[in-house]
């Protein structure tokens, strides 16, 4: 049986409730028969992997591979996949370094078919490192199918302090953020700014970002979410206005029931 996490409440009482039981959780999580399998299968033939194309042609270690980074829906797109492995990410026109999408350089570079003579799948702790990835990730998806606000909250939390902590500059920063859907999701939700800003350039969209960040914490960098205080804060921040736009769409659907049911009172008694 798959274990199904528990999450009794939304909004911040539900994940204070999840970060309380995060490790009990997860243990039991990672208990399960499913994941035991794709670990002994993954560990048992990984090492012998030593190209691209050797990975792409085996399902269950594409599985594995894809889900450490949190790129599930490629599954099938195994042409696509062994093309972003191939190209490596140091050439400038690498696919990976081309696509918005930057979960692709981490995988191309967590693989290393095409950085390195020797591809890091002969590393000894290639294994442990991506299938802790893997199963991490997974705990993630299963939380979101009861809670999306819960799982990207999870995302957030584990990622933007890495991304907080490295030497690239604060707008570098922020354009990585802007290329990662999750990240962007939860900074969008916690500063009060509308998705649609996505059709805008890059550099009018940063300004709207540093801007917005700016008013709500008092810094306009990725690098202060480093401070385990100020992450908190923009968790916290994201879950309270998820809840408010809940509440808000809720409170919409209502009264346009109401409405609808107080003219069909009208038009009845206008029959009689």
């Amino acid at each position: 049986m798959t274990f199904t996490p528990a999450i009794p409440l939304g909004g911040y009482a539900g994940w204070t409730f999840l970060k309380r039981t995060y490790d009990t959780q997860t243990k039991a999580f990672q208990a399960s028969a499913e994941l035991k399998r794709d670990e002994d299968y993954f560990r048992a033939r990984i090492g012998s992997v030593k190209t691209a194309e050797q990975l792409v042609s085996d399902r269950r270690l594409m599985r594995v591979a894809l889900g450490a980074y949190g790129l599930d829906n490629d599954i099938n797109n195994r042409f696509f996949i062994r093309k972003v492995l191939e190209d490596g990410t140091l050439k400038d026109g690498a696919l990976a370094n081309r696509l918005a999408d930057k979960q692709y350089r981490a995988l191309s570079a967590g693989f290393g078919f095409g950085d390195f003579s020797v591809p890091r799948t002969q590393l000894s702790d290639f294994a442990d490192k991506t299938l802790a990835a893997y199963k991490t990730r997974r705990f993630e998806t299963a939380v979101g199918t009861q809670n999306n606000d819960m799982r990207l909250a999870l995302n957030v939390e584990r990622e933007l302090p890495t991304l907080a902590s490295k030497s690239s500059s604060e707008a570098t920063k922020w354009f990585t953020v802007m290329g990662n859907a999750p990240l962007r999701q939860v900074l969008e939700k916690a500063l009060g700014i509308p998705a649609s800003i996505g059709a805008l350039d890059l550099d009018r969209q940063l300004d709207i970002f540093q801007t917005r960040a700016e008013k709500v914490f008092g810094d306009d960098g990725i690098g202060q979410f480093a401070d385990p205080a100020k992450l908190d804060a923009l968790v916290r921040r994201f879950l309270l206005q998820s809840e408010l736009s809940t509440l808000g769409a809720a409170q919409s659907a209502s009264a346009g029931a109401l409405a609808m049911l107080q003219q069909a009172t009208s038009f009845g008694r206008s029959l009689r």
